[in-house]
């Protein structure tokens, strides 16, 4: 197979992906799939690349085909907290630019070589604009990332560091598999050392 050809097949393969995620939340019709699709750009990331940096507009709203993403702010003292991740099939960008159209406070960079899509904030509106269905779509992600948020922020109050990585490793085991260990320590909010000692004692010992 020649590489025109693996191209085509490796970009259907991609439509498909995203089409399939959609109609989990809302049922498109052929035409409606076709008009979502053609809203975004199909976008190779390399690893340790950026794709939103503080004080630049977050001009994207980023849906991960392939690949591993991390956002961070980097505190006064220099030290780097981690926000979020994004592995296949999840979306992330600095959401408070995105939505407000202004300067960035986050870092978001690819862990390894990934492939996104990517829509820009006026088509986004105007997708919103144009079908109902679109906007609820739009407006279900908004929903689930306050929940999520609203967990994540109920667990570092109310939980133990190690219940933390308990639950975390419970829910999301491919992305604790796919991100450094420093990062997942970071977004825990414990130290590198801490998490090692976590994950020791989760090691069975050998006889």
């Amino acid at each position: 197979m020649n590489e025109f050809c693996k191209s085509i097949l490796q970009s259907f393969f991609m439509t498909n992906k995203i089409i399939a995620y959609i109609n989990k939340f809302v049922s498109l019709t052929e035409e409606e799939n076709d008009i979502f699709i053609s809203s975004f750009k199909e976008t190779n990331v390399k690893k340790r690349q950026f794709i939103v940096q503080p004080d630049f507009t977050a001009k994207y709203r980023n849906y991960v085909l392939e690949g591993t993403f991390r956002a961070y702010v980097i505190a006064e003292e220099g030290q780097d907290h981690t926000i979020a991740f994004a592995i296949e099939d999840w979306w992330i960008t600095d959401y408070n630019s995105y939505i407000f159209q202004k300067p960035a406070t986050m870092f978001v960079v690819a862990l390894e070589d990934s492939i996104i899509l990517q829509i820009e904030y006026e088509k986004e509106q105007e997708l919103k604009r144009s079908n109902h269905k679109f906007e609820t779509f739009f407006r279900i992600m908004a929903e689930r990332s306050f929940a999520f948020q609203q967990r994540r922020m109920i667990s570092q109050l109310t939980q133990t560091a190690e219940e933390r990585y308990e639950n975390f490793m419970s829910k999301y085991p491919q992305v604790a598999q796919k991100v450094p260990q420093y990062a997942l320590a970071s977004y825990l909010g414990m130290t590198t050392e801490f998490l090692s000692k976590i994950r020791n004692k989760r090691t069975p010992k050998k006889s």
